[in-house]
């Protein structure tokens, strides 16, 4: 089992780069602990900058520290970070266009006992309505590492949910080609296609096997990114399996399977189906409580793909 967390991945990759980089700046709203930044900060006092449990001014300041030729990450806890400071990033960052990387930890789930307070599963819907942010969810350590590569030359504003704990690896190493925007086929199939994004994609490939051991062939999406979203492989999957089913860690509303259900609808309307949290407070526990309790499983995948076969 993985022992290493997304978050840490992050932290990792910018403490490397920030010792060559010294545009690199770390920003921090009270957070450094739960977002894996605490070395950074002892090891680059110059290049972190501490505002304290004020996510509005963490964005503004964010902003600026872009406009004069600085590269920030902000790191804060995605519940707080999306909702409290959501006017920032539309005005400071997005309208502005500013160079600046918002990441959201312990997203989705990830606090699950602390309860609604602490969830995050209205981020997706909230930050997709927004123009000109990229939005990525990695799936593991590994897609993690090649993501990092990827913004550090990506000029423009992203926000990116990763969760709180190590997850399953769904990778076995960095040998794969990576592209913001540009969905990874995890297995291939013209029976059915599941769409999935972050923790949901290894669920999605255990999915897809269990599947195949009754001679169906499940296609498996890895939509990393979800805006600029990849509406060819979802067309591409439409026209050629038939059937979708999307799962993510979010509301069912304005997240993934909304986005995937507006290409769809559009282009080549097939029957569909959108898993994910219902229009309620989730419940409190751990985050594969929550995940089975709303049928984010493989076992209820499996499920449901049978019964759109049929």
């Amino acid at each position: 089992m993985n022992k290493i967390s997304n978050k840490e991945v992050i932290s990792n990759v910018l403490l490397k780069e920030a010792e060559v980089d010294k545009d690199i700046v770390v920003l921090s709203s009270d957070s450094r602990g739960s977002s894996s930044t605490s070395s950074f900060a002892e090891k680059y006092p110059r290049q972190f900058v501490e505002v304290g449990i004020a996510e509005q001014n963490l964005v503004g300041i964010a902003a600026g520290l872009a406009s004069v030729g600085k590269k920030p990450f902000i790191t804060s806890p995605a519940c707080f970070l999306t909702m409290r400071s959501i006017e920032q990033v539309k005005l400071d960052v997005a309208y502005s266009r500013m160079n600046v990387k918002i990441i959201g930890v312990s997203g989705g789930v990830s606090y699950g006992a602390l309860g609604m307070s602490h969830h995050s599963l209205q981020d997706i819907a909230v930050m997709r309505a927004i123009p000109d942010i990229n939005i990525i969810i990695p799936a593991d350590r590994y897609e993690t590492e090649k993501m990092m590569s990827s913004l550090l030359d990506y000029e423009g504003p992203v926000y990116v949910r990763v969760g709180r704990n190590p997850v399953e690896d769904v990778y076995s190493d960095l040998d794969y080609d990576y592209e913001i925007g540009k969905a990874v086929v995890m297995r291939q199939g013209n029976d059915i296609t599941i769409i999935a994004t972050g923790e949901t994609v290894k669920i999605a490939v255990d999915a897809s096997d269990k599947l195949r051991e009754e001679g169906i062939g499940c296609r498996v999406l890895n939509m990393h990114t979800i805006k600029p979203l990849d509406e060819e492989a979802i067309v591409k999957a439409a026209h050629e399996t038939g059937r979708i089913i999307t799962i993510e860690e979010h509301s069912i509303f304005g997240g993934l399977g909304a986005a995937v259900a507006e290409v769809v609808v559009q282009n080549k309307p097939v029957p569909m189906k959108i898993l994910g949290i219902p229009d309620e407070p989730a419940i409190a526990g751990n985050s594969k409580q929550i995940f089975d309790y709303y049928g984010l499983s493989v076992s209820n995948l499996y499920d449901v793909s049978m019964s759109l076969l049929k």
